[in-house]
C-alpha cells in the first residue's frame, strides 16, 4: 500500500520564470541603474551623516494600477527637484502586503484583483513598472515580504523596509543582511521598539540561509551583513504614537545601549496618525519641530499618499473601480501631500546645515 506523506494540503504547483528570464526579458537600463546606485548611496551618506538632508520615503500604500503608479511618479519627480537642498524623495512602491488574517496579497500576487493569482503576470509588472520609475531619476523603496520576490527586482530598489509583522522573523533578518540596499525595521505592532533593534543587530551580522539564484536553483548564500539598517518608528496598536519626544528618546537610548548607530524614520502613517491621512501632515510637523530644537536622530520619514485621499473597496465589477484611490490603507490626497513636502522643505532650509555641523544655536 503506497502511503502518501507530502503535499498533502497543496492543490496545485505551477511553475514561475527564473528571476534570470524575467531580468533578461526587462533588463536594467543605465539610466535606472544610475538613478539606483545614487538613490543608494545617498541613502548611506545620510545615515553615516555625511549628508545633511532627510529622506522622505512617500507613496500609495500598496500599488494595484501601474499607469495610476507611474503618473504618481511623474509629478513627484518634479517635486523632487523642487525640494532636493533638504529631502532625498524615495518613491514607495510596494507589491506586497501582509494581511493580519486574508485578504488583496498584491500586485505581485494577484496583478488582476480578481483573485487569479497569475504571479508571473505580478512579476513582469512589478519590474516593469520599477525599471520606469527609474528611468525618471526617482529612487524606488519597497517592503521585502516573500523571501524569493527580491530577486526579481532587487537591482532596481534603493531602500528596504522590513514590516512590523515580519521584524522578529529570522528569516526576514537573515534576508536583510544580505540585501544590497539600506533597510528599515519597523518596530512591532505593538509598539516595541526593541525587536526592531534586536532585528538591527542580527541583519547586520553574517548570515548562511536557503534561498533561490537568479537561474531558479537551492543555493545556500553566505551573507557579509547589513550596516545600513535602521529604526523605523511606526505606533504600536497598543501604545499608540511613538513619534513623540519621550518615544524618540527611549529609541535613541535603545540604540546606544546596542552600540547602534542612531538614525531614526519616523512613519507619519499607521499607529502615528490613528490611520488617518491627514493626521500624518501634523507627524511630520512636529518631528521637524524637534530637528529644530535640536534633534539629530531623526534621518527620515515615511508618507502613505496617492493621486486622490482616502480608500476604497475593490468592487466586483472593476470598472467602478476609482482611478488613483488606493485600496488597502487610506492614503493621503496628492494636493496635501505637495504642500507638506514644501511646507517641510521650507522649515528644514538651513537648519540641516547646523545639526550636520553639530550646531544647536
Amino acid at each position: 500500500m503506497t502511503v502518501h506523506l507530502d503535499n498533502l494540503n497543496i492543490a496545485e504547483a505551477r511553475g514561475v520564470p527564473s528571476p534570470r528570464e524575467v531580468r533578461d526579458r526587462l533588463p536594467l537600463t543605465d539610466a535606472a541603474a544610475s538613478t539606483v546606485a545614487a538613490g543608494r548611496a545617498s541613502v548611506e551618506a545620510i545615515l553615516d551623516g555625511l549628508d545633511k538632508r532627510v529622506f522622505v520615503v512617500v507613496g500609495p500604500c500598496s500599488i494595484h494600477d501601474t499607469r495610476a503608479a507611474l503618473e504618481y511618479a511623474q509629478r513627484l519627480r518634479a517635486l523632487s527637484d523642487e525640494v532636493a537642498d533638504t529631502m532625498l524623495v524615495v518613491m514607495r512602491v510596494y507589491f506586497e502586503k501582509p494581511r493580519t488574517t486574508v485578504g488583496w496579497k498584491g500586485l505581485i500576487n494577484d496583478p488582476n484583483l480578481d483573485g487569479s493569482f497569475r504571479i508571473n503576470e505580478g512579476l513582469a509588472k512589478a519590474r516593469e513598472l520599477l525599471l520606469a520609475i527609474n528611468r525618471l531619476g526617482l529612487p524606488a523603496g519597497t517592503e521585502a515580504l516573500d523571501p524569493v520576490a527580491p530577486q526579481y527586482t532587487s537591482d532596481l530598489i534603493s531602500w528596504y523596509a522590513i514590516g512590523a509583522r515580519t521584524t522578529e522573523s529570522q528569516t526576514h533578518r537573515e534576508l536583510a543582511s544580505g540585501l544590497s540596499a539600506p533597510v528599515g525595521f519597523k518596530n512591532s505592532t505593538d509598539g516595541s521598539v526593541q525587536t526592531a533593534v534586536n532585528a538591527l543587530q542580527s541583519a547586520a551580522r553574517p548570515h548562511h540561509f536557503l534561498g533561490l539564484t537568479l537561474d531558479g536553483r537551492i543555493a545556500v548564500f553566505e551573507t557579509r551583513g547589513n550596516r545600513y539598517g535602521h529604526v523605523i518608528l511606526r505606533g504600536g496598536e497598543g501604545g499608540g504614537p511613538n513619534y513623540d519626544r519621550a518615544s524618540v528618546r527611549r529609541a535613541e537610548q535603545a540604540l546606544a545601549k546596542a552600540a547602534l548607530r542612531g538614525g531614526l524614520v519616523v512613519d507619519c502613517s499607521h499607529a502615528n496618525s490613528a490611520k488617518d491621512p491627514t493626521r500624518q501632515v501634523g507627524v511630520l510637523d512636529d518631528c521637524i519641530d524637534q530637528i529644530h530644537e535640536g534633534n539629530r536622530s531623526i534621518v527620515g520619514f515615511m508618507l502613505e499618499s496617492h493621486l486622490f485621499g482616502g480608500n476604497q473597496p475593490i468592487p466586483k465589477d472593476l470598472a467602478q473601480l476609482r482611478y488613483g484611490v488606493s485600496i488597502t490603507d487610506a492614503c493621503l490626497d496628492w494636493a496635501s501631500t505637495e504642500q507638506a513636502l514644501k511646507r517641510a522643505h521650507q522649515r528644514l532650509a538651513g537648519v540641516l546645515e547646523r545639526r550636520l555641523a553639530g550646531d544647536d544655536g
